[in-house]
């Protein structure tokens, strides 16, 4: 391995940031917060100098039922009994400090960075991006709608718990998408919760149009390269740790080729590109960096021809299995089974009010919830507990294997 290569800030940007934040000069893109844009007037959601807007959203992201199960769902690495290997809670933490590091520098507000990177994995589904790929073709044959982690983070913070969190923090996590990488991020006016909620649905019913959502302020375009940042070099980590990789097997770049160098250096090149500029850009050396590292990413760990045999006979017939079991039971009331007493009672035991019961909600939609909300561990307790007698099961690789 070559010697780490760490970039600094220049020093005459360096100077700049001291002296502008010293004498509050510097030019201001952080977004209003007396302009944040809610579903409901509420008297509990007024700001006051203790509870900021996006402050109060952090407290509702943190304290949605759902927060917890980040704990034990896969960020890449399934089957590992390895408390070193990254899940997905640590990756929301990883993503919310870089965002915050750098939303810092370029004096953005950073309670709407730890709203947004907080919530953003909060409807991720159990065994990462191949079990929603799994829902997703679940959820469209049989109600001819598309599932993507994002939009479903979305209805988690919006439709399943109405916690009337801001357009702003929704529209971050909406558009989050961190396997989109770009050279420059600019945001998009979004000024009513009409226009989310179009953008939201057209979403379901073509899911290329994922792909097509903006942040609307500075701080959701922050977060969403930070993404990227979060989970280039600690996948690799975590793959060096899981299985005989070394980093010899990756290319040196701009960027590096170690978790500390990748974050370190895109972070000063974003700062360098984008400080006192309503945008968030990269120069075109380390853009290329960041597209060679990701693709090598997928070559050598996401895309290993073994994993997706693993996944696809086991995962995949046992989600399958499951989808109808579930969906059969709701249709049929079937009061005994999991999707009402650990799904559905459990959602109605939040006691928020709606406009119509949680349960009268298109039945494939409430399994997909439930499938959705499932930690990696209780997604495979579940299925035994459902098809004891299936020869379907995973065995994980212990620690002293």
């Amino acid at each position: 391995m070559s010697q780490l290569n760490y970039e600094s800030l220049s020093s005459e940007l360096s100077e700049r940031i001291k002296r502008e934040s010293k004498d509050q000069s510097f030019a201001s893109f952080a977004f209003d917060e007396g302009k944040v844009i809610r579903r409901k007037q509420v008297a509990t959601d007024i700001p006051s100098v203790l509870r900021t807007p996006f402050i109060r959203d952090i407290d509702k992201i943190m304290h949605c039922p759902y927060y917890n199960r980040y704990t034990d769902k896969t960020q890449v690495f399934s089957f590992y009994k390895n408390d070193d290997i990254t899940r997905r809670a640590l990756h929301v933490q990883l993503v919310s400090r870089i965002a915050r590091t750098l939303g810092k520098c370029l004096h953005l507000n950073l309670d709407l960075i730890e709203a947004i990177a907080l919530g953003h994995d909060i409807g991720h589904t159990p065994f990462g991006h191949t079990g929603e790929k799994y829902l997703d073709e679940l959820f469209f044959e049989h109600a001819g709608r598309h599932f993507s982690h994002n939009i479903h983070s979305v209805r988690v913070l919006d439709k399943i718990y109405p916690l009337n969190i801001s357009l702003q923090t929704l529209s971050g996590i909406a558009s989050h998408d961190g396997e989109l990488e770009l050279s420059e991020y600019r945001p998009r006016a979004l000024d009513s919760f009409e226009e989310f909620d179009k953008q939201i649905e057209a979403c379901y019913l073509d899911k290329s149009n994922v792909r097509r959502l903006v942040p609307s302020t500075l701080e959701g375009c922050v977060m969403r390269i930070c993404d990227i940042i979060a989970y280039l070099g600690k996948d690799r980590q975590d793959a060096m740790r899981a299985r005989d990789i070394t980093s010899d097997a990756f290319s040196e770049t701009a960027i590096g080729v170690e978790n500390a160098e990748i974050i370190n250096n895109l972070m000063v090149n974003i700062i360098e590109n984008s400080y006192g500029k309503d945008y968030i850009m990269l120069d075109e050396k380390h853009f290329e960096g960041l597209k060679k590292a990701k693709s090598e990413n997928y070559e050598i760990i996401y895309l290993r021809p073994e994993n997706a045999q693993l996944m696809d006979s086991t995962i995949k017939p046992m989600m399958g299995q499951m989808y109808e079991k579930l969906l059969s039971d709701l249709k049929n009331n079937d009061t005994s089974s999991p999707i009402f007493a650990h799904h559905i009672d459990y959602v109605n035991q939040a006691h928020y009010k709606r406009s119509s019961p949680y349960e009268c909600e298109e039945p494939n939609q409430i399994v997909v919830d439930y499938i959705a909300s499932m930690t990696d561990d209780y997604f495979i307790d579940l299925y035994a507990h459902l098809f004891p007698k299936s020869g379907l099961t995973i065995k994980y690789k212990g620690y002293f294997e």
